[in-house]
């Protein structure tokens, strides 16, 4: 799988693209029929503190899958933007496997 990864509004962080990847190549291994991931980390304006955002957009066979998160932290929005994928992908394998 090939990976793009964008930040807008902040530095580059090497530590954050190492534990994307870790976690995007357990899905790649698990779901090898996706073909390519776009991510964009960015920094938003909210008052709440909630500024800190991860989307992810994979390629697959079908539509596009795509999750966003917005917490304090980009960790935890990666995971959660991972998960909410995980969910999107095994609900496409099983749609795979029906037919």
């Amino acid at each position: 799988m090939e990976v793009n990864i964008q930040y807008q509004k902040m530095e580059v962080s090497e530590s954050l693209n190492e534990i994307l990847m870790k976690k995007l190549d357990k899905l790649g291994w698990k779901y090898s029929w996706v073909i390519n991931a776009n991510v964009l980390f960015k920094m938003e304006n909210d008052k709440t503190g909630q500024d800190k955002v991860c989307e992810i957009e994979l390629s697959a066979p079908g539509p596009r899958l795509f999750a966003k998160s917005r917490t304090d932290n980009f960790e935890k929005a990666m995971v959660e933007t991972i998960g909410e994928l995980k969910r999107q992908l095994e609900k496409r394998q099983a749609i795979f496997v029906r037919h």
